[in-house]
Order: structure tokens, then sequence, then C-alpha cells
């Protein structure tokens, strides 16, 4: 819609994954490294855990498109079903027939069908997206079809792409003998404050235009604060920011603008499954250039808040104004 306006190619801040716009972070280019190595070494089952949107399903795409030509690829997305119903969904996407088979014969068909593969030096991969609705049951069972090898050679490399929480779920006694198992873990961190801005930038130039919107002020430190260098929540904002900027035809945005966005933006964010602000007690804080009295969820050792009124970033105790730091 505002792509000619900003004279870009394409949106610059779109949430479908596209390996296209791939930035990588300090933390996302460990996590390549490490999913890149244990794909090439065919290590054991491969672990890549982040917060929701933090840029998972953007790191696997781009895996997988980096797969060589001997790579035969099942993805499983649909986590909350009972093992049988997994298997059935993982044959499914190896292009095997599913109909009317139970699970002895499913799991027949999957070795035969990996045997085969690995006759013909193929590499079989499994990819499971939303890991962390697997129950520890069923995760037991998965690590059961890591147990299908030759006498050589594992048949089956399994990688588990979720969130936090399933860490915690592996972390359980009866899951001991699974963690074992796992050769590479790795965990996507959000962005710290310079990062936030690279990332902005890149996009922008990947999509034609590097200087389409003059960002003014501290427009992405405020960017920074509210998506808390979650890459999601950085496209969602920056997204409405140039909708909001192309409406008013205007090529800069300053923090007031961002304001804006973001409380036009909170209950939608909210229904995403991201939150704005930490879950931790509100403080009572005074903006030390306009007196607006506010309160502000805060982390207990964040010690800068931001004037909802004016725009200002501030120090929480000190009454001198203050500039976000490149490390927030």
């Amino acid at each position: 819609m505002y792509e000619r306006f900003f004279h870009l190619k394409t949106k610059p801040f779109e949430l479908v994954p596209n390996p296209a716009f791939i930035y990588l972070s300090k933390t996302h280019k460990k996590a390549i490294t490490y999913l890149d190595y244990g794909v090439r070494e065919k290590a054991g089952f491969i672990l890549l855990t982040g917060e929701v949107g933090s840029g998972k399903t953007t790191l696997i795409r781009n895996l997988v498109k980096k797969m060589g030509n001997n790579v035969v690829l099942s993805k499983v997305f649909n986590t909350k079903v009972d093992f049988e119903q997994l298997i059935s969904m993982i044959n499914d996407d190896f292009g095997l027939n599913i109909k009317d088979k139970n699970k002895v014969r499913l799991l027949k068909d999957l070795y035969d069908f990996l045997i085969e593969q690995h006759s013909k030096g193929s590499h079989c991969i499994l990819i499971i997206d939303e890991a962390q609705n697997l129950t520890p049951e069923l995760l037991e069972e998965i690590r059961m079809l890591s147990n299908l090898e030759t006498d050589d050679s594992k048949l089956l490399q399994i990688i588990l792409v979720g969130q936090p929480e399933l860490k915690k779920t592996l972390s359980m006694p009866e899951l001991r003998q699974f963690r074992q198992r796992i050769s590479v873990s790795c965990h996507l961190y959000p962005f710290k404050r310079h990062e936030t801005g690279e990332y902005i930038y890149h996009r922008l130039e990947v999509a034609g235009n590097k200087e389409a919107i003059k960002f003014k002020g501290h427009a992405v430190d405020v960017i920074h604060h509210y998506s808390r260098g979650i890459p999601r929540l950085v496209n969602i904002i920056c997204d409405f920011l140039m909708l909001s900027a192309f409406a008013e035809e205007k090529n800069e945005a300053d923090e007031h603008m961002v304001f804006d966005i973001v409380k036009d933006l909170e209950i939608d964010v909210q229904h995403r499954g991201i939150k704005t602000f930490p879950d931790n007690q509100q403080e009572n804080i005074v903006c030390p250039k306009c007196g607006f009295k506010q309160s502000a969820q805060l982390s207990s050792g964040q010690q800068r808040a931001v004037c909802l009124k004016c725009g200002i970033v501030f120090a929480k105790f000190n009454a001198c104004c203050m500039p976000w730091s490149d490390g927030s």
C-alpha cells in the first residue's frame, strides 16, 4: 500500500518468515552456526528455542534453503496430537501412503522408507515446530524414533523447535535419556538496542530503500523498549508506523508517533500472544521534564523509563534526562 510512496520494491516489515530478510544478530549468528554444524555432522537431536516472534521459523527456513539435494525433509507443525497421528503426519510429509494404516504399519513404512533413502545416500531430517506442546510421553516416543538406525548410521535426524517451555519439559527426570541424545542446543535471545536499529534499517535496505523513512529523536529507542527486541513485534510496530507516516504524507517518524502506534496496537499485540511489558509490578514514576505522572510495568533492574506525554527517556531515580545506551 505504501511501497510506492517510500520508493520500496516490497513491504519491509511483513510477518511472513522470509529468509531474504534475515538479519543476523550475535545470538542468531551463533544459532545458525550451531544448526549448520548439527545438520552437516548429522548430530543427534538438535534443539532450537526462543520466545514467540524471536525468529525461529525464519532461521529454520534459512537452514532448509541451504540444504543440499541429498536432504529429504519432513516438517510437522501440529504438535497437539498423539503418537499415531504424529507418525501419520511425518509419513505423509515424506510422501508415503497413510490411508487405513495403524501405528505398527506406519512405523514399518517409515523404517522401510528411511532404509531406502539411506541406500541412495540421502539424509532424512524431521523438523518438529511448536515442540513446546509435546507431552513427556510423546517426547519419549520421538526419542525412540532416533533408534531407527543401521549398523553405522542413524536413519533420521530430528530438529525440535519451540518456545522456552520446551526446555522446562525436557528437564523432567523421566526425560533424562532424551536430554542425553541432544547434541546441539541453541536459544534465540531478543535484540539489544543497537541490533534493533540495525534490524530495522537492514529490512528497509532489502526492501529497496534504506532511507525510506527517517527515525528522529528517540524513535528507535521507544520501538526497542516496547518490542523488547523481539523481531516480530518490531515488525508489527514498524509496519503500522510506516502506514501512519504514509497517511500523513511524511517520510519521518519520531517517538511521539511511535507512542501513538503502540497505544493503538496494545490490544492487537496482546491477541497475537506478545506482551509489550514483562509481567512485573507497576511503578509510579514522574517525568522530570513535564511532570506527567504515570504508572509503568518495569523489570526490577530497569533504570530508565519513557514519558508517555512528552516522549523523553529518563532515569527513574534521577531528575536528569538520559538517552538509552546501545546496550539496552
